[in-house]
């Protein structure tokens, strides 16, 4: 329950009151209300909730934001809405003071729900699909990868705690120009590895763990293909090396917590003619055209995007095309929404893929496309760019080795997905308070700390209605029931936003404010009303604690 929402929802509804009864009066001039909000500020010492509405309603009025805002303060009933005061600030915000006794409603809240606490019902049991990392299985899992995994499966838990019905995909590229080159590269390893005579294509895979793929083909078939045509030896050197690397690809992501509920193959869609069926209803529907011997989709007939080639002049369907296809698979399985997380290097082929479903008829809106940002990982202060095991890139189970799941999922976390991320691996692995995850995970551990000496000294927790709340009127106990109280309020806001690095935030934000209260709130106070309330506080800290944490994949540990 969102309880600083509805206190948020009854003084928008007092708002508009006031307003409406300010025009009864003569005193101001307006149609109809304009949007506005009603929501926490970003600096504290703004209030505890703040409103635009004497901005948005300065056109329609014909008058200063500010002198608005006084007059809608004339005739405000503040009375059931916790309101203690109001005042005009800035260009015209109404920033409003809280009653302190609505907080000691919290404790009680965050009992009747536990382990789901924060959760809310915005999502309404609506199919939503989540599609993430889907990285080509030629080879291992980069930082890239790693990142939309952490972001991916923590948007999934977000969303799942917002009330949505959320399926967790991973699309495997298993056709298309792609394999092709894999299989070439395949083949030339496999004959270089018995003293043939092999040509590396231009466009073949070159890492290290390709040539171990070959050699473990190698001991299980020995020479068995080298006088076999090269269809066939190719077919199983790609089906023994796709099974390899997704084995691999699954093994390296339940590792970093993440499992899949469908693991979706792009060449289902070609066997099942799917693709071919998909490229039929756009040409019946007159978006394809041919040029230059291939086959165009006209997205720029509907979007402002470039056309697309979505048959080869080989007459081989393109990624693109295949893309339609699965999109429509999704839309066919019952999804209602379907969210993709792509890297920067596919920020172009957003508006050409929604300009695909509107011209087969679906609300274009249904698909999003999150834009995922680069990773740059530094240690002793220089970026590190080779991985020093393999002279490649930096894969994720290397990251794992280095500084485990719990520091590489929170850092990827820390900035939102459209933002560049610097990734410290000295800061990950350190035990300090520049650590963030540290930071947090010592407040869970600290409190499992004081819970285990209080039940030493024969203290128990006591139940919500147990307990005098009323007792916690410092100002380090407010401030951390104040903050307990936001955490539904930041699961409703991440989902809507689909923005899962509000969780890092709030969960540094709320280890600090426990910090603060421990050093000035002795827990076990002699006073045993003042000792009963403060246990229920941490407990409900911990709870709170636990469950950003589990949202965000991150273990929340008891001692440390």
């Amino acid at each position: 329950m969102n309880l600083l929402g509805q206190i948020a929802a009854g003084i928008k509804t007092a708002l508009e009151t006031a307003a409406l009864e300010a025009r009864r009066r003569g005193e101001l001039s307006f149609e109809s209300f304009p949007e506005f909000t009603v929501e926490v500020p970003r600096e504290r010492g703004h209030g505890d909730l703040a409103t635009n509405l004497a901005l948005v309603l300065a056109r329609a009025a014909g008058r200063p934001p500010r002198e608005i805002g006084e007059t809608i303060l004339r005739h405000l009933r503040p009375a059931g809405t916790w309101i203690q005061a109001a005042e005009i600030a800035g260009p015209g915000f109404i920033n409003f003071r809280l009653d302190p006794g609505w907080v000691y409603r919290v404790p009680a809240l965050v009992e009747a729900q536990q382990d789901r606490w924060g959760d809310c019902d915005l999502g309404a049991g609506v199919k939503v699909q989540v599609e993430f990392v889907s990285a080509n299985p030629t080879g291992l899992l980069h930082m890239g990868n790693a990142r939309g995994a952490a972001l991916g499966d923590t948007l999934a838990n977000v969303l799942a705690a917002a009330g949505y019905q959320v399926t967790r995909e991973y699309y495997i590229n298993d056709a298309g120009h792609q394999i092709e080159n894999f299989a070439l590269s395949l083949e030339a390893r496999y004959l270089e590895l018995f003293g043939r005579e092999a040509v590396f294509p231009e466009e073949g895979y070159h890492g290290e763990d390709l040539v171990d793929t070959v050699r473990a083909f190698a001991e299980r078939c020995g020479e068995r293909y080298l006088e076999v045509s090269p269809e066939e030896r190719r077919r199983a050197l790609v089906d023994f090396a796709l099974e390899e690397k997704l084995t691999g690809i699954r093994r390296s992501l339940e590792r970093f917590g993440v499992h899949y509920d469908v693991w979706f193959s792009e060449q289902s869609l070609h066997s099942r003619g799917q693709v071919r069926e998909t490229l039929r209803e756009l040409e019946r529907r007159g978006f394809l055209y041919e040029q230059e011997g291939a086959v165009w989709f006209r997205a720029s007939s509907l979007a402002n995007a470039k056309d697309e080639v979505v048959v080869r002049s080989s007459g081989v369907p393109t990624y693109f095309a295949a893309d339609i296809a699965y999109h429509v698979n999704k839309f066919a399985r019952g999804f209602e929404r379907v969210i993709n997380i792509w890297g920067a290097d596919h920020h172009g082929h957003v508006a050409r893929l929604k300009a695909a479903m509107a011209a087969l008829g679906y609300d274009p809106e249904r698909v999003t496309v999150i834009i995922m940002q680069l990773v740059r990982l530094f240690q002793g202060g220089e970026l590190l760019r080779m991985s020093k095991r393999t002279g490649q890139y930096v894969t994720l189970d290397e990251l794992l080795d280095e500084v485990g799941k719990d520091a590489a999922r929170y850092f990827f976390l820390l900035r939102s997905a459209d933002s560049h991320l610097d990734f410290d691996l000295d800061l990950a692995k350190s035990q300090s308070e520049e650590n963030p995850v540290y930071y947090v995970q010592y407040a869970h551990a600290r409190i499992a700390s004081i819970l285990r000496h209080a039940e030493a000294e024969g203290y128990e927790v006591p139940a919500a209605d147990e307990v005098d709340v009323r007792r916690l009127t410092h100002p380090a106990e407010i401030e951390l029931l104040r903050k307990i109280a936001d955490w539904p309020g930041v699961v409703e806001a991440a989902a809507r936003a689909l923005e899962p690095h509000r969780l890092p935030y709030y969960a540094h934000e709320l280890a600090s404010t426990f910090h603060r209260f421990y050093t000035q709130c002795r827990v076990l106070h002699p006073d045993p009303g003042l000792r009963g309330a403060r246990l229920l506080l941490v407990k409900i800290t911990q709870r709170t604690l636990a469950r950003v944490l589990s949202l965000m994949g991150v273990s929340a540990p008891e001692s440390m």
